[in-house]
C-alpha cells in the first residue's frame, strides 16, 4: 500500500499566514468543484509560488494550497448555460471572467477559477504567470547553454595552456643551451685578452691611421649597399615581390572578410534558428535548419583554422610561404561539393520557410541585427559558393608574380590545378543537378504528379501555350473558328517537351498544372509527327485554311489502346516551326538510340555504349576538345572545352546528334566562328561524306560481329545478317500524290528462337481522307529480304532509262527486274546500314532506276543517303528557328538556296528527302514570316490622329493593354545575337544592341511619362488620385503578365521626386499603398530577382518579362568566364549557359499579344512633350512640397 507523502505541516500554517498578510495577490475568486458544473466562491491568496485558498476572509486555517512552479495561466470561455433561471442571472454569469491553471503533467486535474471583473482576472491570470517562475526557467535554459559554451572555452584554455607550458620547458632547455654558449665564449674571449694588451701598446698615429682606415672602409661600404640596394629596389624581381606580397595582404583581407562573414551566418542566423526549432512551437524544423544551412558551420571552423595560419605567417614578413597552408586546406575543400550541389535546393526550402509568418517575423529580426548590414540571409548563404573560384584566381596572380626558380612554385601549380579539378568536378554536379530540378519543379506543379519526370534521362527541350482542337472523330476535324473565345479559352494548353516524352496540361487559377485524362502523357515513341496537311486530303486542306496553316498532328498509337489524334495550334507560323523542329529533332534522336541499341545489340557483339566507349574521340580528353562527366540527351558525354574542327565535327557526326547541343551551337556559334565556314562544312558532308567522316567512326559505323567482320558485303547465308527489312505497300499510292509528311517510330522487335526480325514501319497515306491513321506494320517474316513494295516495282518496270547519280558506283547499273522475283535478290545487310537506311527514312519510296535491295548493298549509298538527311536536319532547324540569320545575310540566304537546289537535282534522292527539301526552300524564300507581327514603326505610322486622348478620359484597362502591346512589340523585336558578347555595354552599344538600346530607352520613356503626369497636378488631390490611377494600371498590368511594365511604373513612383511628396502620399489609401507593396515585391531585384524568376515560371505566355534581369545573368557569365581558354579551344560549357538564357527569352518573344490597337491611347503614350526632365521634375517637386527647414 502507497503511503500518503508527509509534509511540514507548520511550516505551511506559516506560509498561510504570511500570504493573508503579504501575498501578492488576493481576493475573493470562484472555484469549480470536482462535480459537474458547481462553483465554490473562495478566498484566494498568492504568495511567491503557492497559492492558499481560504473558506472565508477571516480563515485563520487555509482549506487547500497549490503549487505553482511550471504551470500555465490561459483564459477559457464562458460555459454553455442552460435556458433555466431568470435572464438577468443569465447574464451576470456570462460577464464572468473564467480562466484555468494547468500543471503541465498527467495526474492533475487543472484548476477552473473565475472572477467578477475582467480587469481583475488578467491581474490574477499575470500575478500566477510570475509565480509560475516560466521566464527563470528560460533564462535557466539560456544560462546553460552559456555554462556549457563556458566549459567548452575552458577546455580549449587548458589545452592552450598545457601547450604553452611545453613551450615553456622547451624555452628554458633553450636558455640552458645559451648559457652554455656564452660561458665558452667568455673562456676564449679570456685567452685572447694578452694578444689585445699588446696591441695597447702600439703608436697613437698608427691607431689614428687605422681609425680613419676603418672609418673610410665602412663609408665605401655602406655607399656600396646603398647601390645595390637601390639597384634591386627598382629592379623588375623586386616589382613582382612587392605585387606577391601585396596579393598576399589583400588575400588575408579578403579571408579575414569571409570569416566574418561565415561567423555572422552560422551565429546570427544558424544557432538561434537552432534554439528556435526546439521551442514549444517551432517556426521552423530542425530539417528544414539543416536543409537550409548545410555544412556551412563546418566551413567556418575550417576558414578559421585557414585564417589563423594566414595570419601567423604575416608575423614572419617578409618571409611569406602559403604553399603548406593550402597543403593543409586542400584536403578538406570538398565539404563544398555539398554546400554547392544542394546550394539550389537550400535557397528553396528557405523560401517555403518564409511562407510561415512566425519564420518570417523572426528572420527578419536576426537580419536587423547591426552585424548584418542590411544583407539578407540569402546574401550570406551565397558567399561559399564563390571561394573556390577566388582562391583560383588568387592563386594565379600569386603564380603570375613569383619566380619560376622560388621554393614554393611547384607547391602553388599544385595547389591551383586541385582547386581547378575541384571546380570542374562541382560544375559538372551542379549542371547535372540543373536538368533534374527543373524536371522536379515541373512535377510538382503537376497536381496529379507524373513519373516519368522522376527518369534523370529526361531533358527539358522547351514549353509554351498551344490551343488544342476539341474533337477529331473518324480522321475529320470538327468544324470549329480559330478566332472563337470558346477555343481560344477552353482549348489552350500549357505543353512541355522533353527528350522522350511530350505532355499536355491545363493551368488552374492558382497557377497549378492538371494532366489532361486522356492524352496528357504522350510518349514520342508511339508517335507520329504530321507537320502539314497533305494537299489531297479535303478535310486537312480545309482545316489548313480554316486555322491559317498553324496546325499541326500527332497521331499516338499506344500498344494497349486504340489509336488516337492530338490537333494543335500554334500562336504563329514562326512558333509552329520551332515546335516541328524540336519534336522532330526529339523523335530522330530516339529513333537513331532505338535503331542503334536493337541493329547493333542484336546483330553484333558492338553494344551502343561499348560502340561509343571504343571511339575515344567521343568520351577522352585530347589537346583540342575537354569532356564534362554530364551526359546529353544521346547519352554521350558533354563537351567542356573544344575547337572550333571538333565542334563542327560533333555537328555532322552521322551517329547522333543532340538537340541540345544543336541548339546551343546555332544560338553561339558567331563568337567562334561565322555562318559561311558552317554552311561550308555542311555542304562538304553532303558532297563529300567519306573524307568528312573520321576513319574511327566509319568502322564502328559499320562495325559487325568478329566472325562476319570483312565478308558482309559477300556473303548472305548467314542468319545473323540475312536480316529483312519489310515495308508493307502503300494504300493506293500514286506517282503524283506527295506521301504525308509523317514520321513514324516502331522499335518493336519480336524474336524467334533463331533469328530476331527488325520492324522499320514507317507510315504512308493515301488521298482518302480516312486514312490519318498509319497502318499497322506486317508481321516479322523469317527469311532475310529487303523488298520493294509492288506500286514501286511497277513504277520502277516503266522507266527504261533512268538518271544516274555521278556519285553512285558503277557496279550498281539498273537492271529491269522482269522474270526475277523480288523474294529471290538476297543481299548482305550490316546492322549499320539498317541504320543508315531507317535514318535517311527508307520505307517511303524507292526512287526509280535502281531496287531497294541493291542499294543496301553499296556502302557508299548507305552514308551518302545517311549525310544527305543529316545535312537537311541541321538546315531545317536553323532555317526554321534562327530565320533572322538569313534576313540579315543575303549571301548566306543565296549559298543555302545553291546547295538545297544541288540537293534536289540529285536523282538518288528520296521521296521523304526530296519533301524535306521542299519544305527548307519553301520556309527559306517567304519574304514575310512575320506577318501577323506588329512592328514599333508601323504602331507609330497608324496613330497618326488629330487629337490625342488626355490621362483623365482613358481607363486604367485601356491604358495598361496598350502599354502592354507596346512593351512587347519592343520586346520581341530584339534579335537573339544581340544578347552576345555583352554589346550593350560597350561604347558603341548603339550600332552594337540598338534594339536593346530602343528597349532600355522605352523603358525610361514610360517611366517618366507617369512620373510627368503625377507632377503635372497642381493640388494634391489630383496627384494622389493620378497614384492610385497608376497604381491600378500596373496592377492590370501584372494580370496580363507584363511585368515590364509593372516595373516601369514601380520605378517611376520610387523616384526621389514622387517619393518625397509625403503629403500626397499621405491622402493616398490604404488599399493602394498595400497593393503597390505587393507589386513591388513580385518585381524586386532582391536574391536576382527571385520572386520575379518563381512568377514567370508559373505564368502562361504570352509574357513580358523584365530584360534587365536576363542582362545581369548574361553579364554575371560573360565577366566571369572567358570565351576561349589559354589552349584556344571555345568555352563550350559557357555556350551552353548562354544558349539557355537566349532559349527563355526567345519563348516569351515567340508567343503574341491578343490585343487590339488604339491609336489614340498609344499617341498619348509615345507622346515625348508630355515628358518633364529629372531635374525640372525635383525642381517642380520642392515647389509643390519644400523642404521642411532643419
Amino acid at each position: 500500500m502507497q503511503k500518503s507523502v508527509r509534509y511540514n505541516e507548520g511550516h505551511a500554517l506559516y506560509l498561510a499566514f504570511l500570504a493573508r498578510k503579504e501575498g501578492t495577490k488576493r481576493g475573493f475568486l470562484s472555484k469549480k468543484a470536482a462535480e459537474a458544473s458547481r462553483w465554490h466562491e473562495k478566498w484566494f491568496a498568492l504568495y511567491q509560488n503557492v497559492l492558499f485558498y481560504f473558506e472565508g476572509e477571516q480563515s485563520g486555517r487555509p482549506a487547500g494550497m497549490y503549487l505553482l512552479e511550471g504551470c500555465s495561466c490561459e483564459r477559457t470561455p464562458a460555459p454553455p448555460r442552460t435556458s433555466a433561471g431568470p435572464a438577468g442571472a443569465r447574464d451576470a454569469l456570462d460577464k464572468q471572467y473564467y480562466f484555468t491553471v494547468l500543471f503541465g503533467h498527467e495526474g492533475q486535474k487543472p484548476l477552473e477559477l473565475r472572477c467578477e471583473e475582467e480587469q481583475a482576472g488578467k491581474e490574477w491570470m499575470e500575478a500566477i504567470h510570475q509565480a509560475s517562475y516560466a521566464d527563470i526557467l528560460i533564462e535557466r535554459e539560456v544560462l546553460m547553454q552559456k555554462y556549457i559554451h563556458l566549459v567548452q572555452i575552458v577546455e580549449t584554455e587548458k589545452i592552450a595552456a598545457n601547450q604553452l607550458r611545453h613551450q615553456l620547458e622547451d624555452q628554458d632547455t633553450e636558455i640552458e643551451r645559451l648559457k652554455s654558449e656564452i660561458v665558452a665564449l667568455n673562456k676564449t674571449k679570456e685567452r685572447m685578452r694578452p694578444y689585445h694588451s699588446h696591441q695597447e701598446d702600439e703608436d697613437p698615429d698608427i691607431k689614428k691611421i687605422k681609425k680613419v682606415q676603418s672609418f673610410m672602409r665602412g663609408w665605401l661600404c655602406r655607399r656600396k649597399w646603398k647601390t645595390i640596394v637601390q639597384d634591386y629596389i627598382c629592379s623588375p624581381h623586386a616589382e613582382s615581390m612587392r605585387k606577391r606580397n601585396q596579393i598576399v595582404f589583400t588575400m588575408v583581407e579578403a579571408e579575414t572578410e569571409y570569416v566574418h562573414q561565415l561567423y555572422i551566418l552560422v551565429n546570427g542566423f544558424l544557432r538561434p534558428l537552432r534554439m528556435a526549432a526546439s521551442s514549444k512551437k517551432p517556426p521552423i524544423s530542425h530539417d528544414d535548419v539543416s536543409s537550409i544551412f548545410l555544412n556551412s558551420e563546418t566551413i567556418m571552423f575550417l576558414h578559421e583554422i585557414f585564417h589563423q595560419g594566414l595570419k601567423a605567417r604575416l608575423a614572419n614578413w617578409p618571409t611569406l610561404v602559403l604553399a603548406d597552408l593550402f597543403d593543409i586546406l586542400l584536403p578538406m575543400l570538398n565539404i563544398y561539393q555539398e554546400f554547392v550541389r544542394n546550394h539550389q535546393y537550400s535557397l528553396q526550402v528557405l523560401a517555403n520557410c518564409k511562407q510561415n509568418r512566425d519564420f518570417d517575423k523572426l528572420l527578419k529580426q536576426y537580419e536587423a541585427n547591426p552585424a548584418c548590414e542590411g544583407r539578407m540571409l540569402e546574401t550570406f548563404l551565397t558567399y561559399p559558393m564563390f571561394q573556390i573560384p577566388r582562391y583560383i584566381i588568387t592563386l594565379h596572380e600569386l603564380l603570375a608574380h613569383t619566380p619560376h626558380e622560388h621554393v614554393e612554385r611547384k607547391s602553388l601549380e599544385f595547389a591551383k590545378s586541385k582547386l581547378e579539378e575541384l571546380s570542374r568536378v562541382m560544375h559538372d554536379e551542379v549542371s547535372d543537378t540543373e536538368n533534374i530540378r527543373k524536371n522536379l519543379a515541373i512535377e510538382r506543379m503537376i497536381v496529379e504528379g507524373c513519373d516519368i519526370l522522376l527518369d534523370t534521362s529526361q531533358t527539358f527541350i522547351r514549353q509554351g501555350s498551344l490551343i488544342q482542337v476539341p474533337s477529331v472523330e473518324r480522321g475529320k476535324l470538327s468544324k470549329v473558328r480559330l478566332g472563337s473565345l470558346s477555343l481560344k479559352k477552353e482549348g489552350e494548353r500549357q505543353c512541355f517537351l522533353f527528350t522522350k516524352h511530350f505532355l499536355i496540361c491545363t493551368r488552374s487559377s492558382g497557377g497549378k498544372l492538371h494532366l489532361l485524362k486522356t492524352g496528357g502523357v504522350l510518349s514520342l515513341i508511339q508517335c507520329t509527327l504530321i507537320e502539314e496537311p497533305d494537299a489531297s486530303d479535303d478535310d486537312s486542306k480545309g482545316s489548313g485554311h480554316m486555322f491559317g496553316h498553324l496546325d499541326f498532328k500527332i497521331v499516338v498509337e499506344p500498344p494497349d489502346a486504340s489509336p488516337f489524334t492530338v490537333v494543335l495550334l500554334a500562336p504563329s507560323r514562326q512558333e509552329k516551326a520551332a515546335w516541328m523542329s524540336d519534336i522532330s529533332q526529339c523523335v530522330d534522336n530516339i529513333r537513331c538510340n532505338g535503331l542503334m541499341t536493337i541493329v547493333f545489340e542484336e546483330n553484333s557483339k558492338v553494344t551502343v555504349p561499348h560502340m561509343i566507349k571504343s571511339d575515344a574521340r567521343l568520351h577522352k580528353d585530347d589537346t583540342d576538345i575537354c569532356f564534362s562527366k554530364t551526359l546529353n540527351s544521346c547519352k554521350v558525354p558533354q563537351i567542356r572545352y573544344a575547337s572550333v574542327e571538333r565542334l563542327l565535327e560533333r555537328l555532322t557526326d552521322l551517329r547522333f546528334l543532340s538537340i541540345d547541343f544543336l541548339n546551343t551551337f546555332l544560338h553561339t556559334y558567331r563568337i567562334f566562328t561565322t555562318a559561311t565556314v558552317v554552311l561550308a562544312k555542311l555542304s562538304d558532308i553532303y558532297k563529300r561524306p567519306f573524307t568528312s567522316i573520321p576513319v574511327r567512326s566509319l568502322e564502328l559505323f559499320f562495325a559487325t560481329s568478329p566472325n562476319n567482320r570483312g565478308e558482309h558485303m559477300v556473303d548472305g547465308k548467314s542468319p545473323r545478317l540475312c536480316r529483312k527489312f519489310s515495308s508493307p505497300p502503300p494504300l493506293a499510292v500514286s506517282r503524283t500524290s506527295s506521301p504525308v509528311r509523317a514520321r513514324k517510330l516502331s522499335l518493336t522487335s519480336s524474336l524467334n528462337a533463331r533469328i530476331g526480325a527488325l520492324d522499320l514501319t514507317t507510315s504512308s497515306c493515301s488521298s482518302s481522307p480516312t486514312t490519318h491513321s498509319p497502318t499497322a506494320s506486317p508481321p516479322p517474316h523469317t527469311a532475310a529480304v529487303l523488298e520493294s513494295s509492288p506500286a514501286d516495282r511497277a513504277g520502277d518496270s516503266t522507266e527504261l532509262s533512268p538518271c544516274r547519280s555521278p556519285s553512285t558506283p558503277r557496279h550498281l547499273r539498273y537492271r529491269q527486274p522482269g522474270g526475277q522475283a523480288a523474294d529471290s535478290s538476297h543481299c548482305s545487310v550490316s546492322p549499320a546500314s539498317a541504320f543508315a537506311i531507317a535514318t535517311a527514312a527508307a520505307g517511303h519510296g524507292s526512287p526509280p532506276g535502281f531496287n531497294n535491295t541493291e542499294r543496301t548493298c553499296d556502302k557508299e549509298f548507305i552514308i551518302r543517303r545517311t549525310a544527305t538527311n543529316r545535312v537537311l536536319n541541321v538546315l531545317r532547324h536553323w532555317v526554321s528557328k534562327h530565320a533572322q540569320d538569313f534576313e540579315l545575310n543575303n549571301e548566306l540566304k543565296m549559298n543555302v538556296l545553291n546547295l538545297l537546289e544541288e540537293v534536289l537535282r540529285d536523282p538518288d534522292l528520296l521521296p521523304q528527302e526530296k519533301k524535306a527539301t521542299a519544305n527548307i526552300l519553301r520556309a527559306l524564300s517567304q519574304d514575310d514570316q512575320d506577318d501577323i507581327h506588329l512592328k514599333l514603326e508601323d504602331i507609330i505610322q497608324m496613330t497618326d490622329c488629330p487629337k490625342a486622348e488626355c490621362f483623365e478620359t482613358l481607363s486604367a484597362m485601356e491604358l495598361a493593354e496598350q502599354i502592354t502591346l507596346l512593351d512587347h512589340v519592343v520586346f520581341r523585336s530584339i534579335p537573339y545575337e544581340e544578347f552576345l558578347g555583352q554589346g550593350w555595354m560597350k561604347l558603341d552599344k548603339n550600332e552594337r544592341t540598338p534594339y536593346i538600346m530602343k528597349t532600355s530607352q522605352h523603358f525610361n520613356e514610360m517611366s517618366n511619362l507617369v512620373a510627368s503626369q503625377i507632377m503635372n497636378y497642381a493640388d494634391i488631390s489630383s496627384r494622389a488620385n493620378a497614384i492610385e490611377k497608376w497604381v491600378a494600371v500596373a496592377d492590370i498590368c501584372r494580370c496580363l503578365h507584363n511585368y515590364n511594365g509593372v516595373l516601369e511604373i514601380t520605378a517611376a513612383l520610387n523616384r526621389s521626386a514622387i517619393y518625397r511628396l509625403k503629403k500626397t502620399w499621405a491622402k493616398v489609401s490604404k488599399q493602394t499603398k498595400a497593393l503597390m507593396d505587393k507589386l513591388q515585391k513580385t518585381v524586386s531585384s532582391e536574391g536576382r530577382f527571385k520572386n520575379l524568376r518563381e512568377t514567370l515560371k508559373n505564368c502562361n505566355p504570352p509574357a513580358v518579362p523584365y530584360l534587365g534581369m536576363y542582362l545581369t545573368d548574361l553579364a554575371f557569365i560573360e565577366e566571369g568566364t572567358p570565351n576561349f581558354t589559354e589552349e584556344g579551344l571555345v568555352n563550350f560549357s559557357k555556350m551552353r549557359m548562354i544558349s539557355h538564357i537566349i532559349r527563355e527569352i526567345r519563348q516569351f518573344q515567340q508567343t503574341a499579344y491578343r490585343i487590339d490597337q488604339q491609336p489614340k491611347v498609344i499617341q498619348y503614350l509615345l507622346d515625348k512633350a508630355l515628358i518633364i526632365d529629372e531635374d525640372t521634375l525635383y525642381e517642380l517637386s520642392l515647389k509643390i512640397e519644400p523642404r521642411l527647414p532643419a
